[in-house]
């Protein structure tokens, strides 16, 4: 029955998000607690599972109303317009170029593992760029999850450690047969974002954008130069090196876990206002302009963090797990691993992270041993499966963030990029499979 009342919950969360009727924030607050109520939990009960969740996401949301409040003041003080401008000239204006590039970007920022960081790194840096080239932020966003799923197999990100701790496994152990996985990964997504970049410009000469010459996008300077005399008048052109110089420090001091990412950003936003806009009546006048952004997506993640907490304390997530690997023929059983792994990408959509690897792994590790299986071939095939849709699951507070950071709505991204990711996701399971990882 919790199995049932679970997966009703979480369809019916999901198809509402699909929908965008609504605001996020209404079903992940209401229909979560409406599947709890239903399989006998009391308020007592729900408020502890709230409780949990909230903690976990919390410091994701501070992180991120002052992030969002940060990279808005350094924007207006003019900051990125150089930077547009230099990768304008750079790419002069190729939109296959670009799309290549945002894929390499992306790897790049997600060495240390960690997805809010990746996404904060890049889509601030990157969202003028494609919106000056009239391209979409759906193929950045889906271009940057991809990218962040392959390095996400390193064995300081979640996944593998997760993995580790479920088989016992030493994860450098498990790492070093995924090498070659992770380098055909990079091939093969950059050979996608020149695909995806070709039929991005195609697109954009149909919509009537601006005119194209063998795929070089013409005529970006002027518009560069296209901004409002507000705008122009919050810019600090004499402070350019110095506001460099902080954006720098802030994220070197993210790279480095000095200090908690929500304090790094505290700090960074107060020197950034301190410095550049003294006086308190125009400080509160640039956090203003900021906080509709910053406090509507830290409203989502809390909300998200109910959610996460209702359904891991109401145990629906790992009933879910145990009884999806009971549906299969018996003749099937023994190659579980790898049906499922077929399927994984396609789960990030039911189960969260921790449900997966620690529901659904540890019953499917059960039931193959029977059949001479290994612990690292069940692994490698339900990690491989998976891990290129992390950042397209409602599960992943660090979508939220990259959603709230480009302005993006989650059931279009879902729309948008599921295809290309399984599609991409099944590639890497077939080199994976060649290669007798499983």
């Amino acid at each position: 029955m919790l199995t049932l009342i679970g997966l009703i919950t979480i369809l019916s969360l999901v198809v509402l998000l699909l929908i965008g009727r609504m605001s996020p924030i209404l079903p992940l607050i209401v229909v979560p607690l409406l599947g709890a109520l239903f399989a006998g939990f009391g308020p007592v009960e729900i408020s502890g599972f709230f409780t949990d969740g909230i903690g976990r996401v919390t410091p994701i949301a501070t992180m991120f109303i002052f992030a969002i409040t940060f990279f808005g003041v350094m924007q207006d003080t003019g900051l990125f317009r150089p930077v547009i401008g230099f990768m304008v000239r750079l790419t002069r204006g190729n939109v296959i170029a670009v799309a290549v590039a945002t894929a390499l970007i992306g790897m790049l920022a997600h060495l240390d593992g960690a997805g809010a960081t990746t996404f904060l790194l890049t889509i601030p840096a990157l969202l003028p760029l494609y919106k000056q080239l009239r391209m979409s932020p759906y193929l950045m966003l889906m271009l940057l999850a991809i990218g962040a799923g392959i390095l996400n197999m390193v064995p300081w990100a979640g996944p593998l450690g997760r993995s580790a701790a479920v088989t016992g496994i030493d994860v450098t152990e498990l790492w070093r047969p995924l090498i070659p996985v992770q380098g055909f990964g990079v091939v093969l997504l950059i050979a996608l974002a020149a695909l995806l970049g070709w039929r991005e410009q195609r697109r954009i000469a149909a919509s009537g954008g601006a005119a194209l010459d063998d795929g070089v996008l013409v005529e970006t300077s002027n518009t560069l130069e296209n901004i409002s005399d507000a705008e122009r008048a919050l810019e600090r052109p004499g402070r350019l090196w110095f506001n460099a110089g902080l954006f720098v420090l802030v994220l070197t001091s993210l790279f480095l876990g000095v200090l908690p990412a929500g304090y790094i950003f505290m700090l960074g936003l107060t020197v950034a206002l301190m410095i550049n806009y003294p006086g308190g009546k125009v400080q509160m006048q640039r956090i203003a302009a900021h906080s509709a952004a910053a406090l509507s997506m830290g409203m989502i993640i809390l909300a998200a963090g109910s959610m996460l907490g209702i359904f891991a304390g109401t145990g629906m997530l790992t009933s879910i797990a145990k009884d999806l690997v009971q549906v299969l023929p018996g003749s099937m059983v023994g190659q579980l691993h790898i049906v499922l792994g077929l399927f994984g990408l396609p789960m990030e959509l039911m189960l969260s992270t921790d449900a997966y690897y620690f529901g659904l792994m540890p019953v499917t590790l059960e039931v193959v041993e029977n059949y001479g299986v290994q612990p690292a071939s069940v692994v490698y095939a339900l990690m491989i499966g998976n891990i290129i849709g992390t950042f397209i699951s409602p599960f992943s507070p660090a979508l939220w963030l990259a959603l709230g950071l480009a302005g993006l709505d989650l059931g279009r991204h879902i729309r948008y990029s599921f295809w290309w990711m399984w599609g991409f996701s099944l590639m890497l399971f077939g080199i994976a499979w060649v290669m007798g990882l499983f």
